[in-house]
C-alpha cells in the first residue's frame, strides 16, 4: 500500500481488540499510526464483555482488530464498523451472517497460528505423559521424587478438528510413532495412516483427546466421561466452551481421566477449580504466543483491515 493511498484513510478510528497485540513487536501498531488512522487500545488488558466492546465500538470506531470478543449481531448493528479484522484463525465468535447483511468486510489469519499451536500441543501432551510439572514442582522444593511415566509411541491420538491445526498436530504425532485418527465430518481421508473416526467410536478406543476445532458447545461433557477409555488424557487448545470443566473435574476426581492440558476456558482469565489440579496442565490462552507467529499474524491482520477499509473508499 503506498504512502499516498494511506492518507486517506485518516479520520478512520481503529480498535484494538486483543490485549497483548504488539508487545513484542511494535511494527504492527506503527503500520496503523503510519496509515493516518487513529488507535484505541484495549483499556481493561484482557478480553473485552459484550458491553465493554459496544461502549468502545460507540466511538465511531470504523475498523476493528479482533481477537474472540462476541461480535454478534446486535454488537454489529450497534456499531459504525467497516472492517473486522480478526488476529487468528478461527472465526465462530464473528456473526458472519450479520455482518455481511450490515456490508462489513471480514478478515482472518488462518495459517499464522497453526504450527505454533500444533509445537504447543505436542510440548504438554509430553509434560502430562512424563508428569513433568509434578517432577519439576519437587525438585524446586529441592525432593528427588522420580516418577514413572509413558510413552507417546503406541498411543492412539484422536485428533478432534482435522484442519489446518489438527493436520499439523497430526504430522507431529507421527514422528513419534503414534497411532492418529482423525474426528471431522470435513475430513475426507486423503492423509495417508490417519483413519477418519466418528467421536462416539473413539471415546473408549482412544489414549489421547486433543481438540482442534471451532465451535461454543461441549462436545465432551457427563456423557462423554462417562464412556471415555479409562485414563485418557485431554488435550484443549481450541475454544474453552468445548470442553465441561466441572466434568472434567469430576472425570479427573474419578480416574477416568488421568490428566489435562486446557490453554482456553469458558470464561478468561480462568480462576476455577481445575487451578487446584495437580494433573493439569494450564496456559492463559497462549496458543500462538510466539515471537514468530504474533508478529506474522499481527502483520497480516494490520494489512488486512487496510486493504478493506482502501476497498471500502472506491
Amino acid at each position: 500500500m503506498l504512502n499516498n493511498d494511506m492518507k486517506s484513510l485518516k479520520g478512520n478510528k481503529i480498535l484494538i481488540g486483543p490485549s497483548s497485540f504488539a508487545a513484542v513487536d511494535h511494527t504492527p501498531m506503527s503500520r496503523l499510526t503510519e496509515s493516518g488512522c487513529s488507535v484505541i487500545v484495549n483499556p481493561y488488558k484482557r478480553k473485552l464483555t459484550k458491553d465493554e466492546l459496544i461502549t468502545l465500538l460507540s466511538e465511531g470506531v470504523t475498523g476493528l482488530i479482533a481477537g474472540l470478543e462476541p461480535l454478534d449481531g446486535d454488537v454489529l448493528g450497534r456499531s459504525c464498523l467497516k472492517v473486522i479484522s480478526r488476529c487468528g484463525s478461527g472465526m465462530s465468535n464473528v456473526d458472519a451472517v450479520a455482518a455481511e447483511k450490515l456490508r462489513i468486510k471480514v478478515f482472518s489469519t488462518p495459517f499464522g497460528p497453526t504450527n505454533a499451536v500444533a509445537e504447543l500441543t505436542i510440548a504438554c501432551l509430553l509434560a502430562l505423559l512424563r508428569e513433568i510439572p509434578q517432577i519439576t514442582n519437587s525438585m524446586h522444593m529441592r525432593k528427588w521424587d522420580k516418577r514413572t511415566g509413558s510413552e507417546l509411541r503406541g498411543k492412539t491420538v484422536a485428533v478432534i478438528g482435522y484442519g489446518r491445526i489438527g493436520r499439523r498436530v497430526g504430522e507431529l504425532l507421527s514422528a513419534f510413532d503414534a497411532e492418529v485418527v482423525a474426528i471431522d465430518p470435513e475430513y475426507d481421508g486423503s492423509c495417508s495412516n490417519v483413519k477418519k473416526m466418528e467421536l462416539h467410536e473413539a471415546l473408549p478406543k482412544a489414549d489421547i483427546f486433543t481438540i482442534h476445532c471451532s465451535g461454543n458447545e461441549h462436545l465432551l461433557g457427563e456423557e462423554e466421561f462417562k464412556v471415555i477409555k479409562q485414563g485418557a488424557f485431554v488435550l484443549n487448545a481450541a475454544r474453552g466452551e468445548l470442553v465441561d470443566e466441572s466434568a472434567l473435574a469430576d472425570a479427573l476426581d474419578s480416574g477416568k481421566v488421568a490428566g489435562a492440558w486446557l490453554d482456553t476456558f469458558s470464561e478468561e482469565p480462568y480462576r476455577g477449580p481445575l487451578c487446584d489440579y495437580s494433573k493439569v496442565i494450564l496456559t492463559p490462552h497462549i496458543g500462538s504466543y510466539t515471537a514468530e507467529c504474533r508478529a506474522s499474524m499481527e502483520t497480516e491482520a494490520v494489512e488486512n483491515l487496510l486493504k478493506g477499509l482502501m476497498d471500502g473508499q472506491d
